[in-house]
């Protein structure tokens, strides 16, 4: 019966359908071949922006950045040294995310290894650790390696204070489940952040990075140039009051605004100090969408256009693209470069509890540096 079917003769439909599609297939294979002999003549090769559609950019941005990674997802230097100290990399993304296997955080971390960690953090944005199990003060310590910490003043510490909980439970759902960097209300925000876990829920809770570089160099055409030089307005007002149930005494609220500079300037795409990267730089929470303008001229944009162009920015690192994807287990433990990512917590566990630990890096001042190519390799 199926071979009475094989042979029955295409309806009308298919036999256009399968002419079309020859049709197309000949002349898209003539313009890559006419492109790629303009490309000669000019000297020229065909590069990924002439493969992209214009209209959907996101695989764009990860081939340009892998490309300024030297079409590896480690350097070479960096695997050589892997081998020396016996670390095995298990790779979540072609441009970032990567599991360290064979490293023991409770272990005697020399300076070799952690100037591995740190080479590895730069090159992977966001590096991950398995069955650490990590005492607070041992956290702390870890952190400490790589420069000093910053206290967090919004939320409950634990017994170290340099250590703050991220706890959600029946009474406390989720609410990290926007993508973001954090601390940009600071002046100088963490470089970055070491949380582990230390409980799960029995399904879900994730975490999701994606690559703030990528997501740069993928962005629409056109976008990159409206935004190049403006500069935002940061502020913690998020903390004073839908985290405050019943709201917080104005004495309080006062004090604490003449303590921590409240409204501080960043740029929209900032300049990685170590790797030279460009990438985009923004948290939706903490900047006021109303308050873009020129760093060049100092002049505002329109609220309406500046709030227009927030939120399709705030659109930019949800693309899968950009991203990769880790499933906590306790003693799990991820370290991530603010410079470099925005993070996403899902909130697909209530009523069940789960608890991190966390602890920050302290950071530079933000900035932009023009003179520094896009697309310059490594």
């Amino acid at each position: 019966m199926a071979e009475a079917h094989s042979q029955e003769e295409p309806s009308h439909y298919n036999t256009t359908a399968i002419r079309v599609a020859e049709q197309l297939h000949e002349a898209r294979v003539q313009n890559l071949r006419n492109l790629r002999k303009a490309q000669e003549a000019a000297g020229q090769a065909v590069g990924p922006e002439q493969l992209f559609p214009a209209f959907n950019r996101a695989g764009l941005g990860v081939a340009l950045e892998y490309e300024r990674m030297g079409h590896q997802p480690v350097s070479a230097g960096l695997t050589a040294r892997s081998v020396e100290l016996g670390v095995r990399f298990e790779h979540l993304g072609l441009t970032l995310g990567s599991v360290l296997h064979g490293v023991d955080l409770k272990g005697e971390l020399t300076e070799e290894l952690v100037a591995f960690i740190r080479d590895a953090l730069l090159e992977r944005k966001v590096i991950f650790f398995r069955d650490q199990h990590l005492s607070e003060d041992e956290q702390v310590a870890f952190g400490r390696r790589f420069g000093e910490l910053d206290a967090f003043p919004f939320a409950k510490s634990g017994d170290n204070p340099y250590i703050v909980e991220i706890s959600h439970d029946e009474n406390h759902p989720g609410t990290e489940n926007g993508w973001h960097t954090d601390v940009t209300w600071m002046e100088q925000p963490s470089l970055g952040s070491i949380a582990q876990c230390v409980q799960t829920p029995p399904i879900g809770g994730d975490t999701l990075f994606s690559d703030s570089h990528a997501c740069l160099l993928g962005m629409p055409a056109g976008l990159f140039e409206q935004i190049e030089h403006l500069h935002g307005i940061n502020d913690y007002r998020i903390f004073l009051t839908t985290r405050s149930p019943g709201g917080l005494p104005e004495e309080l609220v006062s004090s604490i605004k003449a303590q921590i500079p409240f409204g501080v300037a960043h740029p929209l795409v900032r300049t990685h100090p170590e790797t030279g990267k460009a990438g985009l730089y923004i948290h939706g929470g903490f900047l006021r969408h109303d308050s873009l303008y020129d760093s060049r001229s100092g002049e505002a944009l329109d609220p309406g256009e500046s709030k227009a162009l927030v939120r399709e920015l705030l659109t930019q690192h949800s693309r899968p693209e950009y991203q990769c994807r880790f499933h906590w287990e306790p003693g799990s433990v991820a370290f991530w470069d603010n410079r470099a990512v925005q993070h996403y917590a899902t909130s697909d566990y209530f009523p069940h509890p789960r608890l991190l630990r966390r602890v920050t890096v302290s950071g530079d001042k933000p900035f932009y540096d023009p003179s520094i190519p896009l697309r310059t390799a490594d």
